[in-house]
């Protein structure tokens, strides 16, 4: 018979060994810790290029305020849908959380083409933008979607999400529309067409991007 000593032993020893896991902060107090990130930004953005400007643009043309609104309404919903799917029991209906933002800012956007196509009616302090200087626009959106995306999956990674790619899908949906809400803040273009599809091509490429490194981006392997 095994002595019942050596037993005592072996656990005691195992205990010894038990490293203390810290507890998650719940999703919503880790996305207002990500968005203080975002917000910090922000102000460095509007030390430099003034509020004034963006504000002119949204009196005189309600439908770009409208959009900007819906852009910053979608990198809220989305990065806490993207840390409540991290918790262990969490349904995926959370993945629907961003759509009323992404509605509005898609709608609203749409509405700014058609005002300057219908009524030839183009907002204070703006141009419109040919590919070339849209261009500008995509680059500022990838490039500051990198570091927002590459914080939301260091914060996630402890999680260890069950669902990769889609809580993936939701970080490179916050980052970009965190990015797009920081592109108010100095944008000098009308919501032409040119425009907007260069905003949607950055977007789809920023959600893309870390829907296929999904899996592996959030391993703790």
């Amino acid at each position: 018979m095994s002595d019942p000593r050596s037993h005592e032993a072996l656990i005691d020893q195992l205990g010894t060994e038990l490293v203390p896991v810290r507890r998650l902060l719940p999703p919503w107090l880790r996305t207002a810790g990500w968005l203080l990130v975002v917000a910090a930004i922000a102000a460095v953005l509007l030390m430099h290029y003034g509020a004034d400007p963006m504000l002119r643009r949204w009196a005189g043309t309600p439908d770009l305020g409208w959009a900007g609104m819906g852009a910053v309404i979608t990198a809220i919903t989305a990065a806490w849908a993207a840390f409540a799917l991290g918790v262990p029991g969490r349904p995926a209906a959370w993945a629907w959380l961003p759509l009323p933002g992404a509605l509005l800012w898609i709608g609203a956007s749409g509405l700014g083409c058609l005002r300057i196509h219908v009524r030839d009616l183009i907002a204070p302090g703006t141009q419109l933008a040919t590919m070339h200087q849209s261009a500008d626009c995509l680059v500022f959106i990838i490039s500051f979607s990198v570091p927002l995306s590459a914080l939301l999956i260091l914060l996630l990674r402890r999680a260890c999400p069950l669902r990769p790619v889609l809580t993936a899908v939701m970080i490179g949906l916050a980052s970009a529309a965190a990015s797009a809400s920081l592109l108010e803040i100095c944008h000098s273009y009308d919501a032409a067409a040119t425009d907007l599809l260069t905003h949607a091509l950055a977007v789809a490429v920023v959600v893309a991007v870390n829907a296929a490194m999904g899996g592996r981006l959030l391993s703790r392997a």
